[in-house]
């Protein structure tokens, strides 16, 4: 009870200094769907995802379980076939956007991104992959618990960084 009088309280301060109005809970911020629940917030980007798909011509293709090749090595790759530059900049900047709510994508992206200046078919090959390895995990975010305290743990491979060829 106190709650809701206090947000009135100031909703009803925020209207008198500025000209807004109330909408609601929110449901999407800059392409993040937001589903509040008791339980907690779920944070998402369907909708961008599927777009991005769209875009790049990958809705019709198969999913695969992971965004990467397991024990694939991704180097330079110097005498490989070149590829347009700039359309894989432009899903390596889509792919980058998601991570805001994909962290799951965050080593991949950040792997590939070390070829924009010069990528090749194998770059592609990996970049597209990950769009298949998307297409398959639309659903996929982040889940904020209300009122549990989480410890981040996180892993690291420190055999593969040594891996890709003076990058």
């Amino acid at each position: 009870m106190f709650y809701e009088e206090l947000l009135g309280e100031f909703k009803c301060s925020m209207k008198k200094e500025f000209d807004m109005t109330d909408l609601g809970q929110m449901r999407f911020f800059l392409g993040i769907e937001v589903i509040q629940r008791l339980d907690g917030i779920f944070i998402c980007q369907r909708k961008y995802a599927a777009e991005v798909l769209n875009r790049f011509g990958i809705e019709n293709y198969n999913s695969v379980c992971n965004p990467i090749v397991p024990g694939q090595k991704i180097g330079k790759d110097e005498n490989g076939t070149k590829v347009d530059a700039t359309l894989y900049k432009q899903i390596v900047g889509t792919l980058t956007y998601l991570i805001a709510t994909r962290p799951n994508l965050m080593f991949v992206v950040s792997l590939i991104s070390h070829f924009m200046a010069c990528p090749t078919q194998q770059h592609f090959a990996a970049a597209k992959r990950v769009l298949r390895y998307l297409k398959g995990t639309m659903n996929y975010g982040v889940f904020y618990k209300r009122g549990e305290v989480s410890d981040l743990i996180g892993f690291a491979d420190s055999d593969y960084a040594g891996d890709m060829e003076d990058s």
